[in-house]
């Protein structure tokens, strides 16, 4: 089985549908389909990237025992990356949803004609199940939790929430620990990009794992890494603890993303819910997680200990009531066997999508390098070159980006994604050439409003690049295609900002970020240019 993975995707841009098939049987068939844990309906996350990532419509089938296919958000993200904004939403999944209790003469599993009895009868693994109504039917016959599925859906999503708002808690803290230790920006950023790129091995290894092994287990294993990296940052005293934290975040947050954006559209209580929950929540979560840390910078004494004090208190608890989700992926044979399958990543971009992957690869670049640059120095550039000595200003800086991209995505979601694409893109141009002249004239007003008109460039761009890409690529070439788009967009989200931090002692703080900002102005003005071609070549 081929799937995507990734930081999330948006629900108007990507809708899937899968078709019955016996076990081991045939592929799915999909529908046309359409971040920074990211802007717009994606699954948060990473994959759908996280994540830092979403936003898939399910189809009912008769097939037992088939699990959610998720790709990649940013998406989380961080987000993923952000995964900001839209970043990571559970991308290209299909969802196979069984027969609903009391509901009278369904179909019944792979294809079978609807049993003419008051109730229909749920079907596992292709059977109908004899002598009695339907009783259970949690997405595939799984196993049952002590939750509801309703009470299940809001488990998750709180829990989306918990990891997006831990990946982006450090980025206020960055410069104390660089104070306190003496680092260089270098090194600043390298303990950033480090996160990054191990959310990506993550979401392209572990990301379609739950598919097979199940939500819960993936989602405990997860919780329990972040527990532990957050008693990592707890306990850090020096620069190689802070890595090995960030590290393990990365890691935990990649493997979560596929489970979550996965298991939102399982146990959505409404059609379109957990789309919308994949879309909204890594965003806010990002914006909560940079102004708590913020404000625990400003208002106590112990900021760098008493934060994570919370957060592994948050995921304990997480890990423990998630024993009691319920379970939407159902044991079928050779589970194990395709688990392990399920570990080789796969990047490909089919024939058919590469010149409209060669376009959107500018604005992959422009979108995410802007994700990177604010979440790994906007505290040093709040302090350093605006002179704002409350680090509050880090988070707030944080927030306002990744709010104004959600909103973007939202407002922009049912227009024409190539449209969307080179919209963004000209507002990203714009709101990084505010920041710059924001930089240039130590305006702090001015860099505030930069970030909110970045933020609605970077939800608007990606949300219209993935788009533009999803209705390019068959079932079997989906998977790749979306891996390619979240190997660059992470990448762009990581080596630039890790670049940059090796350029400011040579170069210093605000003339690193204005060359920073103009390669993104530039990349953003070629990506709008493209988008419009491509837009009026469609049209014509």
């Amino acid at each position: 089985m081929t799937t995507s993975r990734g930081c999330a995707a948006p629900a108007d841009a990507l809708e899937t549908a899968s078709e019955p098939r016996a076990p081991g049987g045939t592929r799915g068939r999909h529908a046309a389909a359409g971040p920074l844990g990211g802007p717009g309906e994606i699954d948060g996350t990473g994959r759908r990237c996280g994540a830092h990532a979403a936003g898939t419509r399910t189809a009912q089938t008769g097939t037992a025992g088939t699990g959610t296919r998720a790709a990649g958000t940013a998406g989380t993200a961080a987000v993923n990356p952000t995964a900001t904004t839209e970043t990571a939403a559970a991308l290209g999944t299909t969802t196979a949803e069984k027969a609903t209790p009391g509901t009278a003469a369904e179909t019944a599993a792979d294809g079978t004609a609807a049993l003419g009895r008051a109730t229909a009868e749920t079907a596992a693994a292709g059977t109908a199940a004899h002598g009695r109504a339907a009783e259970t039917a949690a997405a595939g016959g799984a196993a049952r939790g002590r939750f509801s599925r309703g009470a299940g859906f809001w488990l998750i999503a709180v829990t989306l929430l918990a990891f997006m708002a831990a990946s982006s808690t450090p980025s206020p803290l960055y410069v104390i620990y660089q104070q306190r230790w003496g680092f260089s920006a270098s090194t600043l950023t390298a303990v950033f990009a480090v996160y990054a790129l191990a959310l990506l091995i993550a979401l392209l290894t572990v990301g379609e794992l739950s598919d097979h092994v199940g939500r819960r287990p993936v989602l405990i294993a997860a919780l329990i890494v972040e527990a532990a990296a957050m008693v990592a940052f707890l306990t850090a005293d020096g620069v190689g603890p802070l890595l090995l934290a960030r590290t393990a975040q990365g890691l935990a947050t990649g493997a979560a993303t596929g489970a979550i954006g996965a298991g939102l559209v399982d146990l959505q209580p409404r059609p379109r819910l957990g789309a919308l929950v994949n879309s909204a929540a890594p965003a806010v979560g990002l914006a909560a997680g940079a102004l708590g840390a913020g404000l625990f910078v400003r208002y106590t004494t112990t900021p760098t200990t008493s934060v994570f004090i919370l957060l592994t208190a948050v995921f304990v608890l997480l890990a423990l009531a998630t024993a009691l989700l319920p379970e939407p992926v159902a044991p079928r044979p050779g589970r194990g066997r395709n688990a392990l399958a399920s570990l080789r990543p796969r990047v490909a971009v089919p024939r058919q999508a590469r010149g409209a992957f060669a376009a959107a690869v500018p604005c992959l670049v422009a979108t995410w390098a802007v994700g990177g640059l604010y979440l790994s120095l906007a505290g040093s550039l709040s302090a350093g070159v605006l002179h704002i000595s409350d680090h509050l200003a880090g988070g707030l800086v944080i927030a306002a980006l990744n709010v104004a991209g959600v909103v973007a995505s939202l407002l922009v979601r049912h227009l024409p994604p190539g449209r969307v694409m080179a919209g963004g893109s000209l507002a990203l141009a714009v709101g990084m050439s505010l920041t710059l002249a924001a930089l240039a004239t130590v305006s702090t007003p001015l860099f505030f409003a930069g970030a909110v008109v970045t933020g609605c460039g970077f939800g608007s761009a990606f949300l219209g690049t993935l788009g533009s890409l999803a209705t390019l690529a068959g079932p079997a070439e989906r998977a790749g295609l979306f891996a390619s788009v979240f190997v660059v967009s992470y990448l762009a989200f990581s080596v630039p900002a890790l670049v940059a931090g090796l350029e400011v002692p040579s170069y210093g703080l605000r003339a690193t970020a204005i060359v920073y900002g103009c390669g993104v102005v530039a990349l953003a003005l070629l990506a709008t240019v493209l988008g419009f071609v491509r837009e009026r070549a469609a049209r014509s």
